[in-house]
């Protein structure tokens, strides 16, 4: 048989088929798996014995385990000495070559317990760990933090997952700093996971979150539909009442809460600004796609055909007239806008430098007050930042030495 993850029959969140290698036409596809309005399939494996299924549902992941002969189904979840009631963990199918065999490889990390590979007896449902990443330094304790997820309310009603963590000695108030964290597009989901260089943040008594805003599939295909093209405004508006309800709730303030993203990100970082500036005492925008309608409309630009699907025809005016609506260098005006730090890269194809450059000259035009516009251009690398070992790190640090700064933590 062959099995097939097909979207087939308005199956937005998809759904898995059987059909016999020696027939595959259509009309022979019997459902495996149904459409589920609530329930995205991610990815299937399969097995000499059995299948499985990555699945989300809620956010969540879930990973299903089903036998061909019906003899097994569960949630691996379920059977695992893992804490899955934490709200905020990452779970997914690891690297899995072999196909006789009744053990499956997992992939699991939260954002308190670093990157752990795992592995599961399908028949005794009995688990190990066969490597976990290593922190270095002898300091640190998973026990040290402590992560929930949260629900803020959009415009529109929808309920958005917030993913936080913080260090246990950390007091939420309306001094805290708080770095929010977003992206929103191409259905890209950003997952709670663990980082070591974030323990430099949370250290310091920093408080990081994640807005699963519109426009990834954290709650499956409808919340990417419902952030692109003419619904992408949502996306901008999601991550400011994210934000509005972390204030409300005196998990920061204005004066302490600070915004990142990067690329579609970047985006995502000028719109807010323009949107909802007093919000914000810090920005930082990663080489950000910001110049929205000139870019779109540049058909040399390799990728920029090929983005019609998310952003929309900009020679088409009801798309031209969206897009010219939020583009951040096209809604630039006299305001106090936030500390915003700008980094680019001189070689980057898909954001070319020369985008946020003239964003940030508008942007000190126009500005209001004495915050910083910083723009730092890394004369050597490209749309993914330096290349090597250690040069990323140090475009980490710069970016936490901007928060720093504004924080006045001088250590």
């Amino acid at each position: 048989m062959f099995y097939i993850t097909t979207n087939a029959d308005y199956s937005t969140n998809f759904k898995i088929v059987k059909t016999p290698i020696s027939n595959t036409n259509k009309s022979n596809w019997e459902d495996v798996i149904q459409h589920s309005d609530d329930i995205l399939i991610d990815d299937l494996e399969l097995f000499s014995g059995f299948m499985a299924i990555e699945q989300r549902e809620n956010g969540l992941v879930y990973l299903r385990v089903i036998g061909y002969d019906n003899d097994m189904d569960y949630f691996i979840n379920e059977n695992s000495s893992l804490d899955f009631q934490n709200e905020t963990y990452s779970f997914s199918l690891g690297y899995n070559p072999e196909f006789n065999t009744e053990n499956v490889r997992l992939s699991y990390n939260s954002l308190t317990v670093p990157s752990t590979i795992l592995e599961f007896n399908t028949n005794n449902k009995q688990e190990k760990i066969l490597k976990q990443q290593e922190v270095l330094g002898n300091k640190f304790n998973s026990d040290n933090y402590t992560s929930e997820r949260l629900f803020a309310i959009a415009h529109d009603g929808k309920k958005i997952p917030i993913s936080i963590v913080r260090h246990k000695d950390t007091k939420l108030n309306s001094d805290t700093p708080l770095l929010q964290y977003g992206y929103g597009s191409y259905g890209i989901t950003v997952d709670p996971r663990f980082s070591s260089v974030r323990l430099s943040l949370l250290d310091r008594g920093f408080v990081y979150a994640i807005a699963h805003i519109r426009g990834s599939q954290y709650l499956g295909r409808e919340w990417y539909e419902d952030g692109r093209v003419f619904n992408k405004k949502n996306t901008f508006m999601d991550f400011i009442s994210a934000s509005e309800f972390l204030i409300e709730k005196k998990y920061t303030s204005p004066d302490h809460l600070y915004a990142m993203g990067g690329s579609a990100g970047g985006l995502l970082m000028g719109a807010i600004m323009n949107m909802s500036p007093e919000l914000y005492n810090g920005v930082i925008s990663a080489v950000p796609f910001v110049d929205v309608v000139t870019t779109m409309l540049d058909e040399s630009i390799p990728l920029t055909t090929g983005e019609y699907d998310e952003w929309g025809d900009p020679n088409i005016k009801e798309f031209y007239d969206y897009m010219l609506s939020y583009s951040p260098y096209d809604n630039i005006k006299n305001v106090e806008y936030p500390n915003t730090l700008v980094t680019t890269g001189l070689h980057d194809s898909q954001v070319q430098y020369w985008e946020p450059a003239k964003w940030v000259a508008k942007l000190r035009d126009y500005h209001q007050g004495d915050n910083k516009i910083i723009l730092h251009t890394d004369m050597d690398a490209g749309h993914s930042g330096s290349s090597g070992r250690f040069e990323a790190l140090k475009e980490i640090a710069m970016e936490y030495a901007f928060l720093f700064m504004l924080e006045g933590i001088n250590q």
